[in-house]
């Protein structure tokens, strides 16, 4: 699988407490490695070219993991504008199934900006097709607002709740499939 990758999108995730992020996170051996850069409308966009780990039925995206591209779409493109907030309402809309191994483009705007509400639309398509579109109302997160940073990852990452290990990943490979 593989996500564009432009710096300044990971830094801003770095910046606003985001480097754990399982989708855009860089301290995070699971992560996609998403990384968003800015557009000509204010808004944000990236690449990504899901893969099997992501299905649900099959040959499709999982529907929670497009909702989840659609929330870090959004969340970046508040970061892009210095702010950093939380979700308060997301709304996903399906009209068409998402393939597995297609390019997506991952695309966010600003619709509405009231602080500390912030309302955004997202789009994740193919071919020029809007597969799954969001919209989602954000309120900003003050600093003292966040949880201090607990360190490292646990040794308990990609451990099922059954105490199983997650199968394709060894947190020692740095994020890499294992076979």
């Amino acid at each position: 699988m593989s996500a564009t990758t432009e710096t300044g999108g990971h830094a801003l995730a770095a910046r606003f407490g985001h480097a754990g992020c399982v989708l855009c996170g860089i301290e995070n051996p699971w992560s996609l490695g998403l990384a968003f850069g800015p557009d000509d409308t204010g808004g944000v966009h990236a690449e990504i070219l899901p893969d099997e780990r992501l299905r649900g039925y099959d040959g499709m995206l999982h529907g929670g993991v497009a909702a989840a591209l659609l929330d870090c779409a959004m969340t970046h493109c508040l970061f892009h504008r210095g702010v950093r907030a939380v979700t308060g309402d997301l709304r996903v809309r399906y009209p068409h199934p998402v393939p597995i191994g297609a390019r997506l483009k991952l695309q966010a705007h600003v619709t509405d900006a009231r602080p500390p509400l912030y309302r955004l639309k997202a789009e994740l398509a193919t071919d020029g097709e809007v597969r799954v579109w969001a919209q989602a109302t954000f309120c900003r997160v003050a600093e003292e607002q966040v949880p201090a940073r607990q360190g490292k990852q646990p040794a308990s990452a990609g451990t099922r709740s059954d105490g199983r290990r997650m199968p394709g990943r060894d947190p020692a490979s740095k994020g890499k499939a294992t076979a």
